[in-house]
């Protein structure tokens, strides 16, 4: 009998020891998400909001809103788009006319984070340092493009919070109309309008 209250009370501290360490994890999330800036890209097919990692990737993220703010992305188009790779954007125009860009962002892919599906990541050349505007996000999940102790990789900084089916349905557009943008959907998908929202007191910046 007192074994048996005694793996009773043992497997109510362990219930209550799982239920404490669930609401920290959320917390930390909660935190996490409400401490980062937020994104939202408004495009031809919904709108995705994005959690940025300024913490993780602060010259990144720094990158990434000034482009957002000056109005850059608007009108920007998704111009390449791989299923089950990645969606890239933010560099073109519906006419495929390149956009000037600011000065190159240093990389930050030893930050520890993954390139998971729905992360949100820099394009970039051959050359680690070379990211300005371009972005892509994450379709699945691709290991291969993070940093290692040998080579640099591709920084990641946020994550898409909501509109994941919104990036879903820009894979699944038809490509291959544009013989120089091979995979870029053959109707161009826009980035109508990016704009930051403040989240720490509520409220958006519109």
């Amino acid at each position: 009998m007192k074994f048996t209250v005694f793996s009773t009370s043992l497997r109510q501290i362990l219930s209550s020891a799982m239920l404490a360490i669930t609401l920290l994890s959320t917390a930390l999330t909660a935190h996490a998400v409400t401490n980062n800036p937020r994104v939202e890209l408004e495009t031809d097919l919904g709108t995705i909001e994005l959690v940025l990692y300024a913490d993780k990737a602060p010259k990144t993220v720094e990158n990434f809103l000034a482009y957002v703010d000056s109005g850059f992305y608007d009108g920007t188009i998704f111009h390449r788009v791989i299923p089950g790779f990645m969606a890239q954007g933010g560099g073109y125009t519906f006419d495929f006319q390149e956009k000037p860009t600011r000065d190159p962002v240093e990389n930050e892919s030893g930050n520890g984070l993954s390139n998971a599906r729905a992360t949100i990541a820099m394009a970039r050349t051959n050359d680690p340092n070379s990211a300005t505007a371009q972005f892509y996000i994450n379709l699945v999940d691709n290991s291969r493009l993070d940093g290692s102790a040998e080579r640099p990789g591709y920084t990641v900084f946020g994550k898409v919070l909501l509109g994941m089916s919104v990036v879903q349905q820009i894979a699944a557009e038809p490509r291959g109309q544009h013989r120089a943008f091979p995979d870029a959907p053959n109707m161009p998908v826009r980035i109508l309008k990016a704009r930051s929202k403040v989240t720490d007191t509520g409220g958006s910046k519109q």
